[in-house]
C-alpha cells in the first residue's frame, strides 16, 4: 500500500509538472484577449479623442512598435527607461546625467504614454539620445520594439508592470529594474485580485526599488522575492531643479517668467494641474480672495491639454478678464484677472511667483499630484483629501507643518484668505516645505547603485535588501 500511495504521488507531482506551464501559458493568453476586449470597448473614446484633440494619430506607428529608420540606426545597445507621463518623466531627470556618465557606450532611450510626457521629455530633458512612444503590450509588438531598442536594461518608473514585455525582456536576456516603486492603497486590493499573474510577472523583474516600507511590504506580498525588493525612498526628491543651481541653462527655463512681470506686492495664486470640478471651487475662492485683495491674479493650469478650452469658457463665465499664457505679451504684467496656463512645461518655473499654490488632482477623487516643485522655492501649499498617489509625502508635509490640507472647497477658501492675510504663517509653511525636500535627498544614488549591480554584477554596491515584517 505504501508503495501504491508512493506512485500515485510521483503521478499526481508529474501531472502538476505538466499543468504549471499550461496555466502559466493561459494567464498570458488570457491578458492579452483582456487588452483586445479594452480596445475595443474604448476605441469609440479613442476614435473620438483622435478626430477632435488629434491624439493618438501620429503615435500611432510607434505604439505599434514601428521606430523611425534613424532610431537607432546603427544597433547600439541601450538603456531603456519607460515613464508613463509627465511625472514620471520629471523623476527620470534625476539619474539621466549619472547614467550618460557612468555609461557612454550604451545609447539612452526613453518612453512614454501620454502626449504630454512625450513633450516634455523632448522639451526638456538632457542626457537622452531619444523620446518614443510606448508600445501596446502585445508578445509581437514588444519584440519588435525590443530588437530596435537593444536594451541591456529597461527600468521602469513608479509601477509600470506589463506582462507581456517582461516576459520578452526575461526571454531576451534584458535586465529589469523597477525605480521609486509604488503600490498605492487604491491599485493595491486590484493588483491581489491578479495574484496569480502577477507572481509570475514580478519573476521577471530582476530588482525592485521601492519608495517605502510600506509599499515594499505590498508588493512582496504579491509576490515578488524580497531579496530583490529594495527600500530606496522617493526619488521625486532628488529630481527637483534647485533654484540657482545652473545658472548658465536658468535663463532658457526662467523664460516663462518674462511674461509675467508682475509687482512684488501683487498677489498670485497658482492652481496646478487641475482636474474637472476643482476650477469651480477655485474660481469661488478666488472670487472671496479679490473682494479683499483687488490686484490678486490667478493662474490656472489644467493637468489635461484638452481642457484648455473648457477652463477658459468656465473662467470667463464667472466674470472674470480671462487670458490664455500663449497670448501675453513678453516683459509686460498681465492686465487679467485670471490666466489660464495652455502650455506644456512651464508650471515649475512659475512657481517662483506664487504667493501660494493649490495642488491640483486632491479635491477630486484623483490620487493627487506632486507638491515639491513649489516646496523646493518654499512656497506655501494647499492640497485636498485625495492624496493617495503621494500618501508618504503628503503626510509627510502635514506632520512637519509643511503644506495644509483641506477637506473640500470652503476649507479651501477659508485657508487661502488665511494665507493670503499672513505673511508670517505663508514663509512658516514654505521654509519648511524647502526644508523637507532638503532632508529626503539620497534616493538617486541608491537607486544608481541598484543600476550598477544590473549592468555590471561584479560591483559591489551599498543599497540594503529590504526585509519584510514577520
Amino acid at each position: 500500500m505504501n508503495g501504491l500511495r508512493k506512485g500515485q504521488t510521483a503521478t499526481t507531482l508529474l501531472a502538476r509538472s505538466r499543468l504549471a506551464p499550461r496555466l502559466f501559458f493561459s494567464m498570458y493568453a488570457l491578458y492579452s484577449v483582456l487588452i483586445v476586449v479594452f480596445f475595443l470597448v474604448t476605441s469609440p473614446y479613442l476614435l473620438y479623442q483622435a478626430v477632435r484633440y488629434r491624439k493618438y494619430v501620429t503615435s500611432l506607428p510607434q505604439r505599434l512598435g514601428i521606430l523611425p529608420l534613424s532610431f537607432n540606426v546603427d544597433a547600439d545597445e541601450s538603456i531603456w527607461i519607460h515613464a508613463v507621463s509627465v511625472g514620471e518623466v520629471l523623476t527620470a531627470r534625476a539619474l539621466l546625467q549619472e547614467l550618460r556618465e557612468r555609461y557612454p557606450r550604451l545609447r539612452i532611450f526613453l518612453s512614454t504614454t501620454t502626449i504630454t510626457g512625450y513633450q516634455v521629455a523632448r522639451n526638456n530633458l538632457q542626457y537622452i539620445d531619444e523620446v518614443f512612444y510606448f508600445p501596446f503590450d502585445f508578445g509581437f509588438i514588444v519584440r519588435r520594439t525590443l530588437r530596435l531598442v537593444k536594451p541591456r536594461l529597461f527600468i521602469m518608473m513608479e509601477t509600470e508592470l506589463w506582462p507581456n514585455l517582461l516576459r520578452a525582456c526575461r526571454s531576451a536576456g534584458v535586465r529589469t529594474l523597477l525605480v521609486n516603486g509604488r503600490i498605492s492603497s487604491r491599485s493595491y486590493p486590484r493588483y491581489r485580485l491578479a495574484k496569480p499573474l502577477f507572481s509570475h510577472v514580478l519573476a521577471n523583474v530582476d530588482r525592485f526599488c521601492m519608495q517605502s516600507d510600506e509599499s515594499a511590504r505590498r508588493i512582496i506580498d504579491m509576490g515578488a522575492s524580497p531579496s530583490r525588493v529594495t527600500v530606496t525612498g522617493s526619488l521625486k526628491f532628488d529630481s527637483l531643479e534647485v533654484p540657482g543651481a545652473a545658472a548658465a541653462t536658468d535663463r532658457g527655463r526662467n523664460r516663462v517668467l518674462r511674461f509675467f512681470r508682475v509687482t512684488g506686492d501683487r498677489p498670485v495664486v497658482i492652481a496646478a494641474s487641475t482636474l474637472k470640478g476643482e476650477e469651480e471651487p477655485v474660481l469661488e475662492a478666488f472670487q472671496r480672495l479679490r473682494a479683499t485683495r483687488p490686484t490678486a491674479l490667478l493662474i490656472i493650469a489644467p493637468r489635461k491639454p484638452e481642457r484648455f478650452d473648457d477652463v477658459e469658457r468656465l473662467a470667463r463665465r464667472s466674470g472674470w478678464n480671462v487670458a490664455r499664457r500663449s497670448d501675453l505679451r513678453v516683459d509686460a504684467e498681465p492686465r487679467h484677472d485670471v490666466v489660464v496656463l495652455d502650455t506644456i512645461g512651464e508650471l515649475a518655473q512659475l512657481f517662483q511667483i506664487a504667493t501660494v499654490v493649490f495642488v491640483g488632482g486632491s479635491l477630486v477623487d484623483a490620487g493627487g499630484h506632486n507638491i515639491l516643485e513649489p516646496a523646493v522655492f518654499g512656497k506655501p501649499i494647499l492640497f485636498g483629501p485625495h492624496m493617495q498617489n503621494f500618501t508618504e509625502i503628503a503626510r509627510a508635509f502635514v506632520d512637519n507643518g509643511a503644506a495644509v490640507q483641506v477637506r473640500n472647497g470652503r476649507e479651501l477658501e477659508t485657508a487661502l484668505l488665511e494665507l493670503l492675510a499672513d505673511p508670517v504663517r505663508r514663509a512658516s509653511l514654505g521654509a519648511a516645505a524647502r526644508a523637507l525636500v532638503e532632508a529626503n535627498s539620497g534616493a538617486r544614488v541608491k537607486s544608481l547603485d541598484a543600476i550598477a549591480q544590473l549592468l555590471q554584477p561584479e560591483s559591489q554596491g551599498n543599497v540594503r535588501a529590504f526585509r519584510p515584517v514577520k
